[in-house]
């Protein structure tokens, strides 16, 4: 009987004392996670890219332009690579106008011919040109019917101002009163048109004869009453274009650390180190670190499209991401030409202490954008090789971002400009030659992307990612924002 139950007291017990199902353990965090990281990154492996990227040049005519089956290539490649690594990608889509035929789009009036921007892309005049008189409202802007006033515009060209309103507002305004055209004044300064006059997309809604003219068109029109002809005989067609974007799954989504490389080469060329160089060093640094590490912040990899076209993937991704989603974005760091054969070694000039643009005054350098230089420096340094300043500028991937408030960092080792004889001696190569003798040419091969030079650079980029997914704190931090 005490058997019994002592028997049942143990089956009591176990049943009890079964342990509960526990998750996996984790891997120990790295104590270094960012030389972790830049020391899986390596050069065997961005080569093995740089191959994938050789042999969809090879096989779509020696090309990899957006718009065209080698560029789409591209896309279903890095695509491919990072679902393969577990990472939720999105290729999202955008359109963008290709000119076929740029014509010469003209202002005549009283005797005297103007050039003029064609804003309407889509839509031209009949042969000949459009004839007519031009009218202006009391308020020059014109983006309401108040604007006008009692003012007659039926049969007529509207004229207006660059302020208020987009372009697209002024002209359903006026043509609701009856205007056959629409001419802009507007004369860009250093900051170019104003912000909000030509939104994304806005030539898809333009539907009547539209163009800009500057003060001396402007001023001529204001000499005569009699009808004026314009002629917009620019031809141009709608491509659809992909950027790639991956995140991972960990880490901070309002926190997030954005590293960048364009898809596309320019037209004709297979674009092995411009910038297939950069777009494999971000690429492996996705491979490497994973959709799922352990990171304080989120990472985001963007891969964008249409770049050789005017910038046009990273300047739609972030126009489109509103001021939420800007706001969430603690850097962006850039990657573009990071294999030159003549190689430099430059970091994007966060902190102006090198020649200033003037096209983008200090206060303008969003603050942060130090931090991020200090970082990349600091990297190349121990690396053994100095790094010098780039100037900013406002004609690559990171400018959307500058613009829009978010610190910006980069590395490149030069495209077309050429080595003097004091960068020859502080890097080796040849003085009065270009870091990349093969910039935007056929000559753009992975035979003339330089191992050395991405064996520095490749794993520079993995640090930076590591450094601040791990955190955006301490002497070389970035600010929080939003």
């Amino acid at each position: 009987m005490r058997a019994v139950v002592l028997a049942a007291c143990l089956v009591v017990l176990a049943g009890c004392s079964s342990p509960q199902q526990q998750p996996p353990p984790q891997p120990p965090a790295a104590a270094d996670p960012a030389h972790d990281l830049a020391a899986k990154v390596t050069v065997d492996g961005i080569f093995g890219h740089l191959r994938k990227l050789a042999d969809i040049a090879s096989a779509h005519g020696n090309s990899r332009a957006d718009g065209t089956p080698g560029g789409d290539a591209t896309v279903d490649y890095v695509a491919g690579v990072l679902r393969d690594k577990g990472f939720d990608v999105q290729t999202p889509e955008f359109d963008r106008v290709v000119q076929s035929s740029p014509g010469r789009p003209t202002l005549t009036a009283a005797g005297r011919s103007f050039g003029v921007a064609q804003a309407s892309l889509l839509v031209t005049t009949a042969p000949g040109g459009l004839s007519a008189i031009t009218v202006r409202p009391p308020r020059p802007a014109g983006c309401s019917a108040g604007d006008w006033g009692t003012t007659q515009v039926r049969g007529a060209i509207a004229v207006v101002d660059d302020t208020g309103c987009s372009v697209v507002d002024k002209q359903n305004v006026a043509v609701a009163r009856g205007a056959v055209g629409l001419l802009v004044v507007s004369d860009p300064g250093p900051d170019d048109s104003p912000a909000g006059l030509f939104p994304p997309g806005y030539y898809e809604q333009l539907r009547t004869p539209a163009a800009v003219i500057d003060d001396a068109a402007d001023a001529q029109l204001r000499r005569t009453s009699a009808p004026v002809r314009l002629v917009l005989d620019g031809k141009s067609a709608v491509v659809t274009s992909r950027n790639v974007v991956a995140q991972t799954k960990s880490g901070d989504p309002h926190h997030v650390v954005v590293a960048g490389a364009h898809l596309d080469s320019a037209a004709g060329s297979p674009g092995l180190n411009d910038d297939g160089s950069g777009l494999a060093a971000v690429l492996e640094t996705a491979v490497q670190l994973g959709s799922s590490p352990q990171v304080t912040n989120a990472v985001r990899f963007a891969f964008w499209g249409a770049q050789q076209a005017g910038l046009r993937g990273s300047t739609t991704y972030v126009a489109g991401l509103g001021r939420a989603g800007i706001d969430d974005i603690a850097l962006y760091l850039d990657v573009d030409v990071i294999g030159s054969t003549n190689a430099g070694y430059f970091t994007l000039d966060g902190d102006q202490s090198g020649q200033p643009n003037p096209d983008i005054p200090a206060a303008r350098v969003p603050v942060g954008s130090a931090g991020v230089e200090r970082t990349l420096a600091g990297y190349l340094n121990l690396a053994g090789v100095r790094p010098a300043d780039m100037p900013l500028g406002l004609a690559s991937d990171y400018s959307a971002f500058l613009r829009a408030g978010v610190p910006i960092g980069g590395i490149t080792t030069g495209s077309s400009g050429r080595k003097t004889a004091l960068q020859a001696r502080l890097w080796g190569g040849r003085a009065g030659v270009p870091f990349d003798p093969n910039y935007l040419g056929p000559g753009d091969t992975i035979a003339n992307v330089d191992r050395a030079t991405l064996a520095v650079t490749g794993p520079a980029v993995a640090f930076a990612v590591g450094t601040y997914a791990r955190s955006t704190h301490g002497p070389n931090g970035v600010p929080p924002r939003g």
